[in-house]
């Protein structure tokens, strides 16, 4: 059977919980699909160790719905096209008890999860898949999880020796790409809170990120994205998340850090293809075929 050919662009982002699409990649999220892209999420999680105020609880009977609600309002700031959960629970933070629960996403196989990917990858067909780095950004158990199980997935999925749900055929998506964290802005913001008087070792809503071990990984980047144009859709879609800052994320250290060097660039590492020496690429889709 001759294989299927996309006639438009589509984007896979494979995240963890509730809010990464927003507070990580959502400016290229919302460019893209600006632009006539389809541009969908699976998300490994329901977000269910995240810490909500009693406030936000009102007229809901768990963390997980006000997650999910909070997470449909950020697709439609965003333009998403599609929302998928794999059904795993919220590992929680490094050494949380939450890391321990027989549902964390954290304690599954990461072939198991990656089989779950290759289901949304093959009926998709995703040009360019998109996932966190191999440090999930900041460490997060569930962000390195999710890392690890794409990066499988990419490759499974290519596979016909490799069967998922509703015998979907194989395809292999041309690009996988990884988020990154702008490393100067990190260090920026490690030589603002020290001058604060802060301590940059305990950063974040719960003091568990350590901005200086973070500000000391670097990663190539490969794809910078400008998004200045739907600037204002991504701080709509964080702000949907008002259960985890969404609001005060505007005023992050980062965030300040970015409107002062008036930068709205999303940064990505190439994992496939491997790229040549020195390349820098300004669109997602440089050097992708979409028929």
């Amino acid at each position: 059977m001759q294989e299927q050919k996309n006639s438009k662009k589509i984007i896979l982002a494979s995240l963890a919980h509730p809010d990464d699409e927003s507070f990580g990649m959502g400016g290229t999220l919302a460019l893209y699909a600006r632009q006539g892209a389809d541009v969908h999420l699976v998300c490994g999680t329901r977000g269910e160790a995240g810490d909500v105020d009693p406030v936000y609880m009102n007229g809901f009977h768990s963390v997980a719905e006000v997650r999910m609600h909070e997470l449909s309002c950020a697709a439609n700031a965003l333009g998403l096209a599609s929302v998928e959960y794999l059904g795993y629970r919220d590992s929680g933070m490094p050494g949380s008890p939450d890391n321990r629960h027989p549902h964390a996403l954290v304690a599954q196989p990461t072939e198991e999860v990656a089989l779950k990917i290759v289901y949304h990858i093959r009926k998709l067909r995703p040009q360019v898949v998109l996932t966190f780095d191999p440090i999930g950004g900041y460490r997060h158990p569930d962000h390195i999880a999710m890392h690890l199980a794409t990066v499988q997935a990419f490759d499974l999925a290519a596979d016909p020796q490799v069967r998922v749900e509703e015998n979907l055929p194989p395809y292999k998506p041309q690009k996988l790409l990884f988020h990154v964290i702008p490393r100067g802005y990190l260090r920026a913001a490690v030589r603002l809170m020290r001058l604060l008087g802060q301590d940059p070792s305990r950063y974040g809503r719960n003091k568990d990120i350590d901005l200086t071990a973070l500000a000391n990984v670097n990663f190539p980047v490969h794809v910078a994205i400008n998004y200045q144009r739907v600037a204002r859709q991504q701080e709509d879609a964080a702000a949907c998340h008002a259960s985890q800052g969404g609001q005060q994320n505007r005023n992050s250290l980062v965030r300040i850090l970015q409107r002062m060097m008036n930068s709205k660039v999303d940064r990505f590492m190439q994992a496939y293809p491997t790229p040549p020496d020195g390349y820098l690429a300004k669109d997602l889709f440089d050097g992708v075929s979409v028929n």
